[in-house]
């Protein structure tokens, strides 16, 4: 920790040298010296601080000195941020009255505008020169001691290299578990129950680290087991045993638009279960169960008993208590310590080496590490990448003959590996990892909000701003190849991971983050927050208004604050208003303020916050409008689910915001305008924007991979019109398109060649579907409720006229790379053909086709009988079901050779009675 603050703080350090704030120091006599020889003492205890990180582990004397150096490091980031601040804003407000004056085309003095406010700049520059003195001597008391531990000068390995972003996360690979995980799928899989019992349970039962939660993956996703179920649903219950977060999670899981799983009542949650599974078959994983109580668990297990005769529960535990409080202790699976070879394997596997082409020098310290595991397999894969990027053989010595080996405080294996590993992360990666602890334990988070977090304290060093995403993208890959993080999804873009850590018992004068959990009233925060000076992180997580509402003037003298956290709050315990003193929180970079319904404005003091770099508003229900013309360093704006939020005021001069997810333009010129969106060329990842009016900008947004258009105009022309000024940049690799009035889609759309997802829905004058045959690059299709298309014809497949005639020569692949096709919802579609060219292939990728509420679709066209498809899922399409029902229909030979086939009965179903229109 206290190395990668020195590290942060010498960087800025060289940045103000070049910086107009260095002429601020001249002005005040003596200080250019005193951060000069900041600079200096700096350097000299940099130098030895690798030592000191490894020493502390077994010298206290060392960790104190230490802990003294974090403390100080911190004061003078204070220092030095509170000053940079003050004169760039000075700066930028010069600047701003200057081009006002201009504007109006009169005489300004800048003189005039410094007179007016010297003598308060004057004092506050001999405030600041008289802290920097006093913490400079500090410092120099700190670097004559370092001389009496006799620590060894050493130099760290540079930083991780820049790399483009990836997600190569680590992929699931066992090693010594195939006979566990094929009695699993057996077990899922078999017909029979113990007494016909429903839902059988079946307990893996292992200690901490024995890969009971990995092989619990690997069944979960096995391609037998996905199909077998109706539905799959996987949750993470950890400690304390929480069944109304259980359930809550499960009806989630099920169906997420569910509004029953935002209510606290046991009761109302086991109905809709009961109703939500009622005769399916289903597997459920509760991942990670310590303590329930038996009325816990049967209260649980009710509404569960009313699945279908072969649904399962699988579950993993390290208590084999748990499994007979289950009454399940027949069907238990214990895991047991890997041999030594596959201990070895697993080495060599998370090392990124050959077992069979392994140095003979280093085989013997291989194995010698591997029986150091213990048979633990999270041991193995530790150790293994630990040892990815060391190639000498000294290296691996060192790592066999660390003392950490020895540490009798650190009594669980699978902990020592982890603090080796930990100690062979660069030194902004371990305070990455160490700000982790802020979260409770199994805490799922997304991994782009961590990055922000991370910028929030300025962790992530990078000389430009727009480095710092890849540079955290590059810190929470090692993190995760390094076993830190788990449970890491990464099916989807932005991965989702769950990390469990231990919370270290601080003194409060040295707390710097600090996260409340189910905060009430009772727990006196009034009195007990204003210990904690020091703050740099304040969460709240589930408390109540009575917590945080009355003790706000508390929260804003928290001076140091970087990131303030008080989301998530709804119905009577949503946060009415934030006051004005929330001005003073001068280095304020993370600022989340989610979930607060009843917020209806912010205050004009936000406006002030110069340093914030992300502001999160998701939810905010009743926010009328928001201001960020002050906010220059704004980098990171989230406005989700806020539906009266018409205007941003000021977004059009945010140029270097690369995230916004949500833009509302409403009717009228009060409001938000599409051009305001015109020069933030910087927006990347996701963002959606739902268009009523003002229908005058270009989507050209090059680092923007997916876009998602609601168009509320309800004009077929104002549509078409917009649509067609909103052509996106090629690199667009998602389009969702929703409520377009327009009688055809605009050119650019089949010319998107970036293209991998695309979805169109509610298109309700579309006649006939465009030509996307032809994109390059489409992987899923999404079409629904586009009510006036009867006929999908050749147009759809991308083929012209003159491709079809069997005198052309000209090869044409049409959706070369398309995988998933889904029709939804197409009440008036009748016919789907295609055609018959030796010269034209036809989804020559697909593997799942759906077609559901396809009611008078009368066949499928046969050229999709030569694709590789794999599922099959016809839905409440009553023709097509009696068409191709197994063994009876007509067209059943057509489609008897599909691996996975489902035709389900839509006999209940009655077009219209979803309300569709």
């Amino acid at each position: 920790m206290a190395e990668a603050l020195v590290n942060v703080l010498l960087e800025r350090l060289a940045t103000v040298a070049h910086d107009k704030v260095r002429g601020e120091f001249k002005l005040v006599s003596g200080v250019e010296e005193e951060v000069n020889s900041l600079s200096r003492n700096l350097e000299a205890i940099q130098a030895v601080l690798e030592d000191a990180e490894q020493r502390q582990v077994t010298e206290a004397t060392v960790k104190r000195w230490l802990s003294e150096l974090t403390e100080v490091s911190y004061e003078i980031d204070d220092v030095l941020d509170e000053w940079i601040t003050q004169v760039r804003k000075r700066q930028m407000e010069k600047e701003e009255k200057h081009a006002l004056a201009i504007a109006k085309k009169v005489r300004s003095s800048a003189s005039s505008f410094v007179s007016g406010s010297k003598v308060r700049r004057f004092i506050h520059r001999r405030e600041i020169a008289a802290k920097i003195e006093e913490l400079n001597e500090r410092l120099a008391s700190i670097d004559e001691r370092k001389q009496s531990f006799g620590f060894q000068n050493t130099a760290r390995v540079p930083e991780l290299p820049q790399r483009q972003k990836t997600t190569s996360l680590p992929n699931v690979k066992t090693f010594g578990r195939d006979n566990e995980k094929k009695l699993i799928v057996s077990k899922l899989l078999s017909e029979s129950s113990e007494g016909n019992e429903v839902p059988l349970i079946i307990p893996i039962v292992g200690m901490g680290g024995m890969g009971k939660t990995t092989l619990a993956q690997l069944v979960y996703n096995d391609e037998n087991v996905k199909s077998h179920f109706d539905k799959r649903i996987w949750v993470c219950v950890s400690d304390p045993f929480e069944e109304i977060k259980i359930a809550q999670a499960i009806i989630e899981e099920i169906d997420k638009d569910n509004s029953s799983k935002s209510s606290n009542v046991l009761q109302t949650l086991t109905q809709c279960i009961y109703k939500l599974i009622e005769g399916k078959q289903f597997l459920l994983v509760l991942d990670d169960v310590w303590s329930p109580n038996s009325d816990q668990w049967e209260e649980l297990i009710k509404p569960l008993r009313n699945g279908a005769l072969g649904s399962r529960i699988l579950v993993t535990t390290r208590k084999e208590e748990v499994a007979d409080l289950m009454k399940a202790t027949t069907q238990m699976i214990s895991l047991k310590a890997l041999s030594d070879a596959f201990c070895l394997s697993l080495f060599y596997y998370g090392a990124n080496m050959d077992e069979n082409n392994v140095p003979k020098e280093f085989h013997g310290i291989g194995l010698s590490i591997a029986r150091r595991c213990n048979g633990l397999p999270l041991a193995a894969k530790t150790l293994g990448s630990l040892m990815r990027h060391k190639k000498k053989i000294h290296e691996w010595q060192a790592v066999l003959k660390s003392k950490t080996w020895e540490l009798k405080e650190i009594q669980q294996d699978v902990f020592r590996p982890l603090l080796l590993s930990y100690h062979d992360l660069t030194p902004a990666t371990q305070r990455c990892l160490l700000y982790c602890v802020i979260f409770p334990k199994d805490y799922v988070y997304n991994m782009n909000r961590l990055i922000e977090l991370w910028m929030s304290q300025d962790y992530l060093n990078a000389k430009e701003s727009k480095d710092k995403i890849v540079v955290g993208q590059n810190y929470f890959n090692d993190l995760a190849m390094r076993s830190f993080f788990q449970d890491i999804d990464a099916d989807v873009e932005n991965e989702n991971m769950t990390c469990k850590i231990m919370i270290l018992d601080v003194a409060k004068d040295k707390v710097h983050h600090l996260t409340l959990v189910h905060a009430t009233e009772g727990d006196s925060l009034k009195s007990f927050l204003p210990n904690y000076k020091k703050l740099r992180t304040l969460i709240a997580i589930e408390s109540s208004k009575n917590s945080i509402g009355p003790i706000f003037e508390s929260v804003v003298q928290l001076k140091c604050l970087r990131t303030l956290n008080l989301s998530d709050w709804r119905g009577e315990d949503c946060l009415k208003e934030i006051p004005e003193t929330i001005g003073g929180l001068i280095h304020l970079r993370y600022l989340d303020l989610s979930g607060n319904e009843g917020l209806e404005e912010l205050p004009s003091a936000l406006g002030s916050l110069y340093n914030l770099q992300t502001l999160r508003l998701v939810g905010c229900s009743s926010l009328k409008k928001v201001d960020v013309r002050g906010l220059i360093n704004l980098r990171h704006l989230y406005v989700e689910r806020c539906p009266c939020l018409n205007l941003i005021k000021g977004i059009e001069k945010l140029t270097d915001l690369q995230r916004l997810d949500w833009f509302r333009v409403p009717d009228g010129d009060e409001g938000n305008k599409l051009e305001d969106l015109k020069d933030l060329n910087q927006l990347q990842g996701s963002l959606d924007i739902y268009i009523r009016g003002n229908p005058n900008m270009a989507a050209n947004k090059v680092h923007l991979l997916q876009l998602h258009l609601y168009f509320l105009t309800g004009d077929e022309v104002k549509d078409r019109e917009i649509m067609n000024g909103l052509e996106p940049h090629p690199s667009l690799e998602s389009l969702f398109i929703s409520s377009y009035r327009g009688g055809a889609f605009s050119h650019w759309l089949s010319s998107s060649n970036s293209l991998r997802v695309l979805t169109l829905s509610n298109c309700f004058n579309c006649g006939f579907l465009p030509p996307l045959g032809k994109l390059a690059s489409l992987e899923s299709l999404d079409i629904a409720m586009l009510p006036g298309v009867s006929k999908v014809g050749i147009e759809f497949l991308g083929i012209d006229d003159g491709q079809t005639s069997s005198s052309s020569s000209s090869i044409f692949i049409s959706f070369p790379k398309l995988k998933q096709l889904t029709f939804r919802c197409m009440l008036s579609w009748k016919e789907w053909v295609g055609v018959e060219n030796n010269n034209i292939t036809i989804m020559p990728c697909l593997s799942q086709l759906t077609i559901e509420d396809c009611w008078k679709l009368k066949a499928l066209p046969d050229f999709l009988w030569k694709t590789p498809l794999q599922k099959l899922h016809i839905l409440r399409s009553p023709i097509l079901r009696d068409l191709y029902r197994q063994g009876l229909g007509e067209e059943w030979a057509k489609i008897s050779h599909i691996p996975t086939i489902k035709i389900e009965d839509g006999s209940d179903f009655q077009p219209g009675r979803r309300g569709l229109f």
